[in-house]
């Protein structure tokens, strides 16, 4: 998902997407652990992306900051 479909959605989304990274990355890092993970490159991938969710978060608080 790239930033622009990030700044579409709402503050409310933005966590649910990051929480459903999060479970992700945890689900990740134990397959990882028990010898069982396929697609190594998904870890980054899945550590990317909740970056970017957070950066978002950020920017959209900012923002609403500076309104006020």
């Amino acid at each position: 998902m790239n930033a622009q479909e990030l700044r579409d959605k709402t503050p409310d989304q933005l966590r649910e997407e990051l929480v459903n990274l999060k479970k992700e990355g945890f689900n990740l890092r134990f397959q990882q652990a028990t010898g069982q993970l396929e697609n190594t490159a998904r870890m980054r991938a899945v550590r990317r992306e909740a970056a970017r969710v957070k950066t978002i978060l950020n920017e959209k608080a900012a923002a609403a900051a500076s309104e006020e």
